[in-house]
């Protein structure tokens, strides 16, 4: 702005990008090509400062989001501060633009036909059409912006049809509506939470438009199961499929002040009580403000997010990063048999070779420990491209029972304004067919004594002592020497402590009787374990060994379950379980199924060899197969509300110790272990209703540890958080399920990976 003098009075400054983006036979693409939408949506939301949000916040996101492999921020549902696109285009980040325009309740009656569309009513057309305009307007010149949404969650009608026609008249980028499902109106087919047939429907036919979800994998507390049925297709070449945006980016809970009692106690706002240090804070949502029931609620289902409200990332961000990385790697046909390992990746970037901006490394490791490394100095990918890389890697001489397995990485060869130099971007872990026969467990010990009480079976070696309750079946008392491990018996378990899409998708409902069938929902699996009833049980001595078998009835389910307990002369006790299937389904499926005791206080050092450091579950496992070690306190995620967390997947061994180094080793015989070790019961975290509010700070305090010991439970979901259920094949069925494993008790001072490797 310059006087009648010419002088400049004032001067705003703007970076200028030049881009197309459009779409174009079934395409989306910016500069000519089509891109993937490794997106998130996200709301703005600070959780001192509620919706004003700061420069610093906003940056903080953006670093998050690129150093996680997110690529594109939906705006929902309304165009964001205006920063937040300066910032996009200076780190880079694709933005769908949408229009703060959302009249869920009223398009809920819409649908059910008792009122016509808001967009329809001509007293309501300005106001959604200039809402459009006013969005366009501001947020025109960023290059960031590549698309415009109308909305969401509204009617479709008039105001709507009416509003595309006047940004394609004023703008060349796509314009998108979810709830345009006739499609005419979009330029992007955009649904909400399709179940993964759905997109493969959509794909399997000639399409004139891309499909590129507004939101899908909701994110709600413990979830993000099976992403990679959405983006498997995708990486396989499935025409018109281009991402999504995952539902969604940051947990909306307001910091406030743990109550002094650790109940929920009523309050105006988080300053209304006193801040006591030693107690800290928590995250408040819906339900918590106010006299109950004085302000509209929907409980936690403000807390979607990848991330917690202070930025804490959840577990499932570190999958959603390795699914949105972009380069993608498989095992050549026969590659990992061949001296030099041949490797086929796929750069997904949308226009960058990998040598513009990554090193390609590579190692072995053996038993989780590294034994050699090198680097991929010459190796480029162009994108969309596939490469075969040969892994120069020298022969292995194999170690009884040692896996191998060849991890190949990409990390950035450079600082960026979002990541220093050598952050991880991409990697894939692949087991080497290189191995040599376990040793044998023998031993010189004498054969363990079997005695007989009123109560009790008792079988005593020479340095452990364990015991059978002749009531249940189950293992009541296990000793090291004089130390004893066990604070309550190890016996069948079936149940999971909620988590949200649990909640969602009625996991707690006990089911109705109907006639002379008794109710057989799947909550009837939360005691059945009580209510198991022993038919039959025998306890004798056998080629030097104890074999305690058992047969019961799980009453509350109606279904026959085995145990078989043998002792072996070093203390270790193959552990057979198998429950007998239900092809009749006279009950639900198991939530779980495994076994569970809980440990005395102290034994609460942690090591595992399988998926980790971070908790894994059977359809969100994307980790690397690795020797861990921790606290039991440290594999508690603080949800917001509490639920199921700190499980491990492909677990070939877990071992709880004290600081003697007494304790237990529990090794997978078939197949790999689940496992869980946590201070909390799973009766300690159990909410059964998304409005009930229930919080870390209210769990009780254990210095006990609760160890499961699962073949498997059930897979997290996260199609939506409402009703979809777990994909089918993360579900157990009604089939008969079965597994094994080993105890051993430990005095202290063992090789654990050593022990752990050999056989029975």
């Amino acid at each position: 702005m310059k006087d009648a003098a010419g002088r400049t009075l004032e001067t705003i400054p703007w970076r200028v990008g030049f881009r197309s983006t459009e779409t174009r036979d079934g395409r989306f693409l910016v500069n000519g090509k089509p891109a993937l939408m490794r997106g998130v949506n996200r709301h703005e939301w600070d959780p001192d400062h509620g919706y004003t949000l700061t420069r610093e916040g906003m940056i903080e996101d953006i670093r998050l989001m690129k150093q996680n492999n997110i690529n594109a921020v939906r705006t929902c549902h309304y165009p964001n501060v205006s920063e937040w696109y300066a910032l996009c285009d200076e780190y880079g980040l694709y933005v769908i633009d949408e229009a703060n325009i959302e009249s869920h309740a009223q398009m809920n009656e819409t649908n059910a036909g008792r009122q016509r569309a808001l967009a329809d009513e001509p007293d309501w057309h300005a106001a959604h059409v200039e809402r459009i305009q006013r969005m366009y307007q501001r947020d025109k010149n960023h290059a960031c912006v590549i698309g415009w949404s109308l909305g969401n969650e509204s009617a479709f009608g008039e105001a709507f049809r009416a509003g595309y026609r006047w940004l394609k008249a004023n703008d060349t980028r796509p314009v998108q509506y979810e709830s345009d499902h006739s499609n005419e109106f979009t330029d992007v087919v955009c649904p909400m939470y399709p179940p993964p047939e759905t997109v493969l429907n959509y794909a399997a036919l000639p399409r004139s438009k891309p499909f590129i979800m507004c939101e899908y994998s909701h994110a709600m507390g413990n979830s993000n199961g099976d992403i990679w049925a959405y983006w498997r297709p995708i990486y396989a070449g499935t025409p018109h499929l281009q991402g999504g945006f995952i539902w969604d980016w940051v947990d909306q809970g307001l910091r406030t002040p743990v109550p002094a009692s650790r109940t929920i106690v009523q309050m105006e706002n988080p300053k209304s009580i006193p801040l006591d240090p030693k107690l800290g804070t928590f995250f408040a949502y819906g339900g918590t403000f106010g006299a109950p029931g004085q302000f509209p609620s929907d409980g936690n289902f403000c807390a979607n997010g990848l991330i917690s409200a202070d930025r804490t990332p959840h577990p499932g961000l570190a999958e959603v990063k390795k699914v949105y990385q972009p380069v993608q790697m498989n095992a050549a046909p026969g590659g990992l048999a061949k001296k030099s390992p041949e490797i086929d990746i796929t750069n997904w970037a949308d226009f960058q070779n990998t040598a513009d901006w990554l090193k390609a490394s590579w190692r072995v490791t053996a038993d989780g420990v590294e034994i050699q490394r090198g680097t991929l100095d010459k190796l480029t990918v162009s994108p969309r491209e596939t490469k075969r890389a040969g892994i120069p890697m020298a022969s292995i001489a194999p170690e009884p029972g040692v896996e191998y397995f060849l991890e190949v990485i990409f990390t950035l060869r450079a600082d960026t304004p979002w990541a220093k130099a050598g952050h991880e971007i991409a990697w894939e872990q692949f087991p080497l067919p290189v191995s040599a026969p376990a040793k044998r467990i023998t031993s010189s010990k004498k054969s363990p004594a079997l005695k007989e009480t009123a109560d009790r079976f008792i079988v005593e070696g020479s340095d452990f002592t364990v015991a059978f309750d002749r009531k249940t079946g189950f293992l009541a008392s296990l000793k090291t020497g004089s130390t004893e491990l066990l604070e309550k018996p190890l016996g069948p378990h079936y149940w999971r402590a909620p988590v949200d899409n649990d909640r969602g998708n009625k996991m707690t409902d006990l089911g109705k009787p109907s006639g002379k069938k008794p109710a057989n929902g799947p909550g009837q699996w939360r005691h059945a374990h009580e209510t198991w009833r022993v038919t039959n049980i025998d306890a004798r001595q056998a080629d030097g060994r104890v074999v305690i078998s058992v047969e019961g009835q799980v009453e509350a389910v109606r279904r026959t379950q085995r145990l078989t307990w043998t002792v072996f002369p070093e203390g270790d006790i193959l552990v057979e379980s198998e429950l007998i299937a239900d092809p009749a389904k006279r009950a639900a499926e198991p939530p779980r199924f495994g076994m569970q005791t809980t440990l005395r206080a102290g034994f609460d050092n942690l090591a595992w060899f399988g998926k980790g450091p971070h908790e894994t579950y059977w359809d969100r496992q994307d980790a690397r197969v690795g020797i861990y070690n921790g606290k039991v306190r440290d594999q508690f995620f603080p949800y917001i509300k509490p639920q199921e967390t700190g499980n491990k997947e492909n677990v070939r061994w877990l071992a709880l110790t004290d600081d003697n180094g007494r304790g237990l080793l529990a090794v997978a015989v078939t197949p790999r272990l689940g496992a869980n070790a946590l201070h909390s019961a799973t009766e300690d975290l159990f909410s059964a209703a998304h409005k009930d509010n229930f919080y870390p700070y209210q769990l009780p305090d254990r210095d006990t540890v609760t160890l499961n010991l699962d073949l498997h439970q059930r897979g997290l979901g996260g199609d939506n958080s409402w009703r979809a259920m777990p994909h089918k094949e993360h579900l157990l069925g009604q089939w008969t399920l079965e597994y094994k494993y080993r105890l051993r008790p430990l005095k202290g001072g063992e090789n654990i990976p050593a022990l752990a490797r050999e056989k029975l």
